[in-house]
C-alpha cells in the first residue's frame, strides 16, 4: 500500500488564503503555486493569450463563499467553485465553475456558474510564487509575475 503523496513536495506546492467581508461572509482559496522561473508569463509560461487557465497548478483552484454573494456586482450562491481565467488585452475575465473537485485542466463552459471582468493590473513588485490574499473587506488579490488581478466580494 503506498503512502499518501506528500503534496507540500511538489515542484507547485499547495496554500491557501482566507478572509471574510464586511458583513461576515467567510472567503476560502485553496489551490497550488506555480513558480515563474525565469519564464515569460503569456509566452511559455500561463495564462497564455485567450486562453482558459486553472489559475493555478495541479487540482483545481476552489472558491468557496459561506454566504450569497456579489463579485464586482454579480450574483454567485453560497458554496465551491473551481476558479479559472482568461487574460487578454489587459483585462481577466474571472470565472467560477460549478465542478470543483478535479484536476485543474478539466475545464467545461458548460459548468460556468459567473464570468467577471476586470483589468490586469501591474504589480508593484515581481511574485516568483503565484499567490493569492484576502482582505478584510472582502477584496481578493491574485499576484502572479508582474501582474496582479483583483475582485471585490460583497
Amino acid at each position: 500500500m503506498n503512502a499518501q503523496e506528500d503534496k507540500t513536495k511538489r515542484p507547485s506546492p499547495p496554500d491557501s488564503a482566507y478572509g471574510s467581508t464586511k458583513n461576515g461572509t467567510k472567503i476560502s482559496i485553496n489551490y497550488s503555486q506555480p513558480s515563474v522561473k525565469g519564464r515569460t508569463i503569456g509566452k511559455d509560461l500561463e495564462p497564455l493569450p485567450g486562453q482558459v487557465w486553472r489559475t493555478g497548478a495541479n487540482e483545481a483552484t476552489v472558491f468557496e463563499v459561506s454566504r450569497d454573494v456579489k463579485i464586482e456586482g454579480k450574483k454567485l450562491a453560497a458554496g465551491k467553485y473551481s476558479l479559472f481565467s482568461i487574460l487578454e488585452n489587459g483585462e481577466w475575465t474571472v470565472i467560477f465553475n460549478k465542478t470543483w473537485d478535479e484536476w485543474g485542466t478539466k475545464y467545461k463552459a458548460a459548468d460556468d456558474v459567473l464570468r467577471v471582468k476586470v483589468k490586469d493590473e501591474k504589480a508593484k513588485t515581481f511574485t516568483e510564487k503565484m499567490k493569492f490574499s484576502i482582505s478584510n473587506k472582502g477584496e481578493v488579490e491574485l499576484l502572479w509575475g508582474d501582474h496582479e488581478l483583483e475582485f471585490d466580494v460583497e
